[in-house]
């Protein structure tokens, strides 16, 4: 393989014609980690018909859009190939996989077969002196490890929701690269003959602008609609922490934080949660958020825009009051 170059590439995961938000996030960290090397970032577009799809990824300087229909669906031999013979032509510094299910995959093929460096589960990335610090996460969030990556090309998985999105979307226009490599494919004997999704069922809480969000402050499951009808009046959904999903009282669906959902609204209104960093780690980018706690050393208020030490219950019967009555208004 030719001297590793100084340049950075992402891996774009897609679904359906869209392309995942944490790709994004990718986009814009890996802008400013180019930018430090001094090399170019470069998106990774693999599929078939997914063209369309290039210039979304402005945030790139450029883009390696491989189309073939025997990748049309994901499967982890066929797009590891592709994506091997690209990384031995182009020998990028950092190549950049999101943490999920198909990151994962490609990201350990690859670096197993090309015998690179593999960090996993960053949370932050930085260069000094030309060398890649990642800081990782390990047992459930619960310990952070900071690793150098030794080696010419380094491959490193990033945990969706840590940096954000708005830094990856640009309306520049990428430049657009379209190697052929069907050779490749040839002997993957993996296809996909057809892909079941769930029918649909609640609301995907990672969408929607204003939360609100309750934890053990609650208290019981009869208290819920309280903090649901100020959800309805504000033009929002309700969420929790894990300890509501864990009572059965929410579904987990609406379960925010490590071992939830990451969400990044407008408005995060929480009401009786403590704030475990478990919890912080899936709304801290909110734009803004309040909080309400009985207990004025309550973790969520380090984190929180504006904070109210205050029986839930007292404050929300007049808060919601005042809701409906904006809302007569409008």
């Amino acid at each position: 393989m030719s001297a590793a170059r100084l340049d950075v590439w992402i891996f774009v995961e897609h679904l359906r014609g869209v392309v995942a938000g944490h790709t994004y996030e990718l986009l814009g960290k890996g802008r400013e980690i180019a930018g430090t090397l001094g090399g170019h970032l470069t998106a990774v577009l693999i599929g078939n018909q997914v063209q369309t799809l290039a210039p979304t990824l402005g945030a790139a300087d450029s883009v390696l859009c491989v189309e073939d229909e025997r990748v049309a669906e994901f499967t982890p031999t066929g797009y590891a190939a592709v994506l091997r013979a690209l990384v031995e032509q182009g020998a990028p510094r950092l190549i950049l996989f999101g943490a999920t299910s198909m990151g994962i995959d490609l990201a350990s093929l690859l670096a197993s077969t090309l015998g690179f460096p593999l960090i996993v589960n960053c949370k932050e990335i930085a260069i000094e002196d030309g060398q890649v610090i990642a800081t990782s996460q390990m047992c459930g969030g619960k310990l952070l490890c900071e690793a150098e990556a030794s080696g010419e090309s380094v491959v490193l998985t990033v945990v969706p929701g840590v940096f954000p999105t708005q830094k990856g979307i640009s309306d520049h226009a990428p430049t657009v690269e379209s190697p052929s490599l069907p050779a490749l494919l040839e002997d993957v004997r993996v296809r996909v003959t057809r892909l079941i999704e769930p029918e649909p069922g609640d609301i995907d809480i990672t969408k929607v602008p204003i939360l609100v969000a309750v934890g053990r402050g609650i208290q019981r499951k009869e208290n819920l609609p309280v903090a649901e009808d100020l959800a309805r009046l504000l033009g929002g959904t309700i969420c929790s922490s894990r300890p509501v999903v864990d009572q059965g009282w929410l579904p987990v669906s609406r379960q925010v934080g490590k071992s939830g959902m990451t969400v990044k609204p407008k408005l995060y209104l929480a009401l009786g949660i403590s704030g475990a960093p478990e919890h912080l780690e899936g709304m801290k980018e909110a734009e803004l958020i309040i909080a309400v706690n009985l207990d004025p050393k309550a973790p969520i208020f380090d984190i929180a825009d504006y904070g109210a030490v205050v029986d839930l219950f007292e404050l929300l019967p007049p808060l919601a009051a005042e809701a409906e009555k904006r809302r007569a208004v409008r």
